[in-house]
């Protein structure tokens, strides 16, 4: 029951009923003022207490404002605000998608999503030598992990038939010419190895259009080898734009050595270049807003140049044709995303090195990891399976924001955002690392018991699982000390301690050991329901009749620096800097039986869609998810995040 808020006075008390005495004088005029001014102040509050309470409008009420709808991104769309909103993802099918595709993904298909309009996979399928049917089965099968579908799955092979016509009109225009000059040759055009000398025109730039054709249906044709002959764009190497590198007569097409398209087969000799194939793709498909990394920025130069020189696009206006803006890539700190790197770490490699002699040696290196979905790495297949969920990822992103400043994170801040997910969508559950039996010797048959248990103590995930009470159970070998310590709060000889939802709280009355190890072996314990002493913290257990055995993996950084970018990659001085516990593995692990119960209700696929990982919160260890090689006999657990850690204790 509350106290009634307080009722105003009467206004006959505001004042005196009659004159005082003489000798008493009473208030003076200006106390009975001041009163009657607080009576009013104290009625007005009184009755604003009794009216309805109104919310008040606060962001969170209105909920979040979308990165698409303000910033960047609202820039972006507003310099063309089509109807009919065309993006495209288009990635070279080279390699596996790193977290800084998440960014590049969540951008063009969210765009399109949230202006109602669509987004295109385009797989820019342009170098043979280095594409394999995988690498594109994995791009979309992560797309669909994310929670996008692409309008249309297409190839920039689909247009080798048109982009050629239109290298041939290129060159008709006047627009074009093969150049038969080397590299090195190529390098002193543009002004040196540092481009800062003299600038000058290749010599085959001045050779006549119909020549010009002739070598192109060459090198079609297979007359000349890699290397031998190009197809230069005809840019200007004197506008205000000199200074660009991409308007020095940049290659369109290149005759490639081992030519075999898993596609097109063997038909073409030569290949175009990426900036020749892909504006022309974007304007074959109506894209309204192509969105790149700002990588590309000078490339728009060169973008715009060449659809103004085909007509797909009018000079100096965005009404017609593509419209190329480029935002800030998201790059991870203490890791490595270059497939180039990445793939002397899942493969090996061989290094050349002087000994002390100066003669060359060779010397092996071994894989650092199992494959590019290693949990270690920051590929997005690693991320999935090390249980990382696609909402949580993108939502990470949205976090960050999108502008055209590069985004640059640790490790530890992409922690903390999945630490935050995790926390309100994952059932909670018992897992000892490094188990050590406790025996409580008091305990009989009809204490034993179920506990029926939330998976949420908060109540934020629903569901409940039953937890067997037994006689013995185990707790983590770093839940207990032979010797006790005022200052530790877990188990010790004669020390008391809860077990999370046990009845009762225990006490260890003694311990074996190991006498080849030293470790500990066996706890004995009584049951400490007589005393009144408080138990100062609570530790989580296994029973060992229902527990199940699990194997555990924890994760650190894979390298000791925090730059590893900045290590010797071209004779293998990365090796030296690799982390011995990069990777900790618990072999003889525990976790309670609901694990088996999580496992039947969800799936071990990481392909799934609907993204229905097994993934709980151990108490007092780690976020985990149950590894897709997992058996029925053997279970595997990766760690996901790491819980927050409490200084204080």
């Amino acid at each position: 029951m509350t106290d009634a808020p307080a009722q105003a006075p009467p206004a006959e008390a505001a004042t005196p009923a009659a004159a005082p005495p003489a000798e008493d004088k009473g208030p003076s005029k200006r106390a009975l003022e001041k009163a009657a001014k607080k009576a009013a102040a104290k009625a007005k509050k009184a009755e604003f207490a009794l009216r309805p309470k109104e919310k008040k409008e606060t962001k969170e009420s209105a909920g979040p404002v979308s990165i698409f709808s303000e910033g960047w991104l609202k820039r972006v769309y507003d310099e063309k605000p089509v109807k009919e909103v065309r993006t495209r993802f288009p990635p070279e099918p080279n390699g596996y998608l790193h977290i800084g595709h998440a960014k590049a993904i969540a951008v063009n298909f969210g765009f399109a999503k949230h202006h109602k309009g669509v987004c295109f996979l385009r797989y820019d399928d342009t170098n043979p030598e280095k594409e394999e049917e995988k690498y594109f089965t994995s791009i979309l099968d992560i797309i669909k992990w994310l929670g996008f579908e692409p309008y249309q799955i297409t190839y920039s092979s689909d247009s080798f038939d048109r982009l050629y016509d239109l290298a041939e009109e290129l060159i008709r225009r006047d627009g074009a010419y093969v150049c038969h000059c080397s590299r090195e040759e190529v390098n002193r055009q543009r002004g040196g190895p540092d481009n800062r000398g003299a600038r000058y025109a290749c010599e085959h730039r001045t050779r006549s259009i119909e020549s010009s054709l002739e070598e192109f249906r060459a090198m079609r044709d297979g007359k000349y080898k890699a290397g031998e002959a190009y197809l230069r764009m005809k840019q200007s190497l004197t506008d205000p734009n000199e200074g660009n590198p991409q308007m020095w007569d940049l290659p369109a097409y290149r005759v490639v050595a081992q030519n075999h398209h898993h596609r097109t087969g063997d038909r073409w000799k030569i290949y175009p270049t990426y900036d020749f194939t892909h504006c022309l793709c974007d304007a074959f498909e109506n894209i309204s807003h192509s969105m790149c990394t700002t990588e590309f920025q000078q490339s728009r130069v060169s973008y715009d140049w060449l659809l103004e020189k085909l007509d797909f696009k009018v000079p100096k206006s965005e009404e017609k044709g593509p419209m190329q803006r480029e935002y800030g890539r998201l790059n991870v700190g203490g890791t490595i995303l270059s497939k180039r790197r990445i793939l002397m770490l899942v493969e090996g490699t061989t290094v050349e090195k002087k000994n002390a002699d100066g003669a060359t040696e060779k010397t092996v290196i071994p894989p650092a990891v199992r494959g590019w979905d290693d949990p270690r790495l920051y590929t997005l297949v690693a991320l999935r399976r090390r249980g990382i969920p696609a909402q949580a990822l993108l939502r990470f992103v949205e976090e960050l924001g999108v502008t055209d400043a590069l985004t640059e994170i640790q490790p530890f801040r992409l922690d903390s955002s999945i630490r935050k997910y995790l926390e309100r969508t994952v059932p909670r559950q018992m897992l000892i690392l490094d188990p050590i039996k406790v025996i409580i010797e008091d305990m009989t048959a009809e204490d034993e018991q179920e506990v029926t248990v939330p998976y949420d103590p908060k109540g934020t995930v629903p569901g409940q699982r039953t937890v067997k009470v037994g006689r013995e159970v185990y707790i983590d070998r770093s839940d207990f000390r032979e010797e006790d310590d005022p200052d530790y709060r877990r188990l010790a000889p004669n020390k008391l301690v809860g077990l999370y939802n046990f009845p009762f709280p225990i006490r260890a009355t003694s311990f074996s050991k190991d006498e080849s190890t030293g470790k500990v072996t066996e706890i004995r314990a009584v049951k400490a329901t007589w005393t009144t002493e408080k138990t100062k913290t609570h530790i989580q257990w296994v029973d060992v009749a229902t527990g199940i055995p699990v194997k555990a993996r924890q994760y650190n950084s894979l390298f000791k620096s925090e730059s590893p970018n900045t290590l010797d990659w071209k004779t293998g001085g990365w090796a030296d800097d690799l982390r011995d516990d990069s990777e900790i593995v618990y072999p003889n692990a525990v976790i309670e039986r609901g694990l088996k119960e999580l496992i039947k209700e969800r799936s071990l696929n990481p392909s799934d869609s609907s993204d229905n990982m097994v993934r709980f919160q151990a108490l007092r260890v780690a976020y985990f998810c149950v590894d897709v090689e997992s058996t029925e006999d053997e279970i595997v657990l990766n760690q996901i995040v790491s819980l927050r850690e409490d200084k204080g204790k």
